[in-house]
């Protein structure tokens, strides 16, 4: 555990930053990224993925788990903040952020037990902090940063992981979480943020407007979790179950609910979990919850010049 705190501190700090983003701030972009985390574990109830019910389709996995698992990420995170608030030159920065990423995998493995709770997460908050640590809280400006780097090539990567979704991602023919982040995740801009506006727009609950955004994820994204596991068949099943609970009006009405919970026991019968559409929620609340700390900024700002008249001009 030791060396790896070393690595991810000697990858972080070796370049000096900015007075201006310094600190407080950048530590903020990974806090945000681990309350994304944990809050996309503790979201109930979630079709075939782990939640405070139980593990879902894993036998493996619980929102315990994966809560430590997103706390043991947190150096990594903020490692990657630095970089991208430190360094200009591209291609060094996607290195930089690459060794980052494979210091904190090693972090979370040793966390869990050797278990993978993470890896997709690592890869696509770890992206969004970085881009994020730039300077722009709008999402699409992010989410743009985030795709240029992820386009990057890294020398130092191996050239196969050898995990499920990756092999899957080769057999079917799909882009899988490297497609989605070399694509400025797509599925976060145009699908989950909408739906998570709209739903709160509806005044519905924010447990509601997540897991309504969580299933237009699932409605739509060819999810190498459910491939690897499943095969196009399993692909079409929670596809398919998510567009009846979206077509239905959502969670936020009984029919829904009905169709969630219909979702959720056919996707335990084939064990079968989302993981992908859960990375890409995370990644969605990441970028809901730095526009809306953005928002309050500027409020306050405001709120601030009109009360010492400094607007008068």
């Amino acid at each position: 555990m030791t060396t790896l705190r070393n690595t991810l501190h000697d990858l972080s700090l070796t370049a000096p930053v900015p007075v201006d983003l310094a600190g407080a701030r950048l530590a903020q972009l990974a806090d945000l990224a681990i309350t994304a985390l944990v809050d996309e574990a503790m979201l109930t109830p979630k079709p075939g993925l782990v939640d405070m019910r139980g593990s879902g389709a894993h036998s493996d996995l619980s929102w315990l788990l994966m809560c430590r698992s997103a706390h043991a990420l947190r150096p990594a995170f903020e490692a990657m903040a630095h970089a991208g608030a430190t360094m200009t030159d591209l291609p060094a920065l996607r290195q930089r952020i690459g060794a980052i990423g494979r210091a904190g995998e090693a972090q979370m493995m040793d966390a869990t037990g050797g278990v993978n709770t993470h890896r997709g997460a690592i890869w696509a908050l770890g992206l969004l902090v970085t881009a994020a640590a730039q300077g722009s809280a709008d999402a699409r400006t992010i989410a743009a940063r985030a795709g240029a780097l992820a386009r990057l090539n890294d020398p130092a990567a191996p050239a196969s992981t050898g995990n499920k979704g990756e092999t899957a991602r080769r057999i079917y023919c799909v882009g899988g979480a490297r497609g989605q982040a070399e694509a400025a995740f797509p599925h976060v801009t145009d699908v989950a943020l909408p739906m998570l506006h709209t739903a709160r727009g509806r005044g519905e609950a924010e447990n509601v407007a997540q897991l309504n955004a969580l299933l237009a994820v699932m409605a739509d994204l060819d999810d190498t979790c459910l491939l690897a596991r499943g095969g196009p068949a399993a692909l079409a099943a929670a596809q398919t179950g998510a567009q009846a609970v979206l077509a239905a009006g959502g969670v936020g009405t009984g029919v829904g609910r009905a169709a969630l919970r219909e979702l959720d026991a056919d996707l335990l019968a084939r064990g079968l979990s989302p993981g992908g559409a859960a990375d890409l929620l995370a990644a969605t609340l990441l970028l809901d919850r730095l526009a809306r700390r953005d928002q309050r900024t500027t409020e306050q700002l405001q709120a601030t010049e009109a009360q010492h008249g400094t607007t008068a001009f």
